[in-house]
């Protein structure tokens, strides 16, 4: 057993801050709750000194592919839009990848979640030129970190017809197989989950939705896609197919309580009536719209559920969340940091829906993913202005101790392994990557 002696205690909804709390772990669920429990029946004891302990943080869209990105030197034609930049630089940085490649982006993008405070990551994948088993080398690297999360290949037809479009879901489903067969055994920790995952609805003809579909239907888990990132992918699909974008899924039976809609920068109010009434989750990326300058979702205020991501720009998720209310404000919009503490939150509904269990609270019987923050206040700390702290004070330079499923996988600011090797091979593979987008045709 696990004891967190002496914590101030956040919980983000509702918002409370209190003082002197002491947490009991059991194997990977918190067992009891209080004050002077005994730490004589812990095998460990970590003394809070009064630091802030609070849930776990999801990042709820990320592309661990692009992981080996960061200072990108290729030879990378001009982008004056969108579409040019995925063509340019995104299509062919996911071409350029293999196994090693992609373990060493998986395992850095999974350490570097942990340090910024994130406990779990729903990813996003592509690498056209490693398809099969590309998602079980990304397990690894969240297996080998002690990270949570999620992944699922994105598949499309945009490189090589349908036969890449089948292959990826055809890897969809054999992942998501992989993970009901290492669930009945229960050799270790169930931390990885599948999505059905999609790129886009221009880059997914109307044959490939219908793949998804039975995917979907055949292993029970939900579909995770970029919609209306752009003006483009909604003009291509009333061109194309005379449908509005959610409602060309939807009649393929694609929307449902476990889908996940990454961006909805465009999206119609009847796509959104559609998302909502079919309980959908939309993912807001705030600075990776801001990066590719497709514009601001001044609508957030009307979808049901709503959660954060960083669609590949790291998994600092506390930065994530300044960003989001920040640029919010600067559009004009009506919201205040409280709604985008719930946005962040939310990302725990999401683990719910596809893990089962509870998440996001310092509770009896809710999983034992949790945060030590060295945070220390200037002014009064409650739960009233909870939000404010977060938007304005807190960051992830103050993440000092990680619990992921009970167990401790970064404990004052240390991994329990070198890391330092870890990072050179990366460097190594991302100059690897770097020529291989070179060499591409």
């Amino acid at each position: 057993m696990l004891l967190i002696k002496n914590a101030t205690a956040v919980q983000f909804q509702p918002a409370s801050v209190t003082e002197g709390v002491d947490i009991l772990v059991d194997g990977n669920k918190i067992a009891q709750v209080g004050k002077g429990i005994d730490p004589k029946q812990a095998t460990k004891v970590i003394d809070a000194a009064g630091r802030v302990v609070m849930p776990g943080i999801v990042c709820s869209h990320n592309h661990f592919y692009s992981g080996l990105s960061r200072g990108v030197m290729a030879d990378i034609k001009p982008c004056p839009d969108f579409v040019s930049t995925l063509k340019n630089l995104w299509w062919r940085l996911d071409r350029g990848i293999d196994e090693e490649i992609l373990y060493y982006s998986g395992l850095i993008c999974s350490l570097e979640a942990i340090k910024s405070g994130s406990t779990a990551v729903i990813d996003h994948h592509a690498s056209p030129a490693f398809i099969k088993g590309s998602l079980n080398t990304l397990r690894k690297g969240f297996m080998k970190a002690g990270l949570r999360g999620m992944t699922c290949f994105e598949t499309t037809d945009r490189n090589f017809g349908m036969k890449e479009l089948e292959d990826g879901v055809q890897e969809n489903i054999d992942f998501a197989n992989l993970i009901d067969s290492a669930k009945a055994t229960a050799d270790e920790p169930y931390l990885v989950e599948a999505h059905i995952g999609a790129h886009a609805p221009f880059t997914v003809p109307n044959d490939g939705l219908g793949l998804l579909a039975d995917a979907v239907k055949e292993t029970g888990r939900g579909l995770h896609i970029h919609v209306a990132e752009d003006k483009y992918d909604s003009t291509w699909s009333r061109h194309h197919y005379g449908q509005e974008l959610l409602q060309r899924l939807d009649s393929f039976g694609l929307l449902n309580e476990k889908s996940l809609i990454a961006h909805g920068t465009y999206l119609t109010d009847a796509d959104i009536e559609l998302l909502n009434h079919r309980d959908g989750f939309l993912v807001h990326n705030p600075r990776s719209n801001m990066n590719n300058n497709v514009g601001y979702n001044t609508q957030l205020d009307k979808f049901k559920n709503v959660a954060l991501g960083t669609d590949g720009i790291g998994s600092d998720m506390l930065e994530e969340m300044k960003f989001a209310f920040f640029k919010h404000r600067d559009a004009g919009g009506p919201l205040w940091p409280d709604s985008f503490l719930n946005f962040l939150n939310n990302g725990n509904r999401l683990l719910e829906r596809n893990f089962g269990g509870q998440f996001g609270r310092l509770e009896p019987g809710y999983q034992a993913d949790l945060v030590i923050h060295d945070y220390i206040s200037p002014t009064p700390f409650i739960g009233d202005n909870l939000p404010g702290h977060l938007a304005f004070g807190m960051g992830s330079n103050g993440v000092r101790t990680v619990v992921v499923d009970g167990a401790v996988v970064y404990e004052d600011r240390e991994f329990p392994f070198d890391i330092e090797g870890i990072y050179a091979e990366a460097r190594t593979a991302a100059t690897r990557l770097w020529k291989n987008m070179d060499n591409l045709d």
